[in-house]
């Protein structure tokens, strides 16, 4: 019995001191991230691994270039610009159809790139009749924006649709 008893105990001792279980502890933290288009801020969260000592992010990273949406397409169905309109005025109009290729729903903001007379500029239009905020998985939105300008401040002769990316947010 004095066997049993040693022998037991021996196994118990063997199997306690084995591993520390900390050393497989894993958890998944949230990572705030920030990132600025036409100085105006934007949020995206990304999850992660990591082991079960790593602190909780405190302070939001500040990102360089902002996250893009992989496997995305867009159409140009129209991109009309009227320097003058007769009202003093000049008149920008545009129909987009923005696809998410994707198995799941995203946020985010369309930023095009156009080209006039003497630069090119990126932006976003915040003024969009349809902004497309949200694409859902497999899916598309028509980003519509139709808007005047007074030509107050001088005229453009030319507006050319450049490119089109769509950034992610929360």
């Amino acid at each position: 019995m004095h066997k049993i008893i040693t022998l037991s105990l021996f196994v118990f001792v063997f199997i306690s001191c084995g591993s520390d279980d900390n050393e497989d502890c894993m958890k998944i933290i949230t990572i705030p991230q920030t990132y600025f288009v036409n100085n105006r801020s934007f949020s995206y969260d990304i999850e992660q691994l990591v082991p079960c000592d790593t602190p909780e992010p405190t302070v939001a990273e500040v990102l360089d270039t902002p996250p893009l949406l992989e496997n995305f397409s867009f159409e140009v169905l129209r991109f009309e610009f009227t320097p003058d309109t007769g009202n003093n005025t000049m008149r920008l109009q545009f129909e987009i159809r923005l696809t998410n290729n994707n198995n799941f729903d995203v946020n985010g903001i369309p930023y095009m790139t156009i080209r006039t007379d003497d630069f090119e500029v990126s932006r976003v239009y915040e003024n969009a009749i349809t902004p497309c905020l949200q694409l859902e998985a497999n899916s598309s939105c028509t980003y519509t924006y139709d808007q005047e300008d007074s030509l107050v401040f001088g005229t453009i002769n030319t507006i050319e649709f450049v490119d089109l990316q769509y950034f992610l947010t929360n």
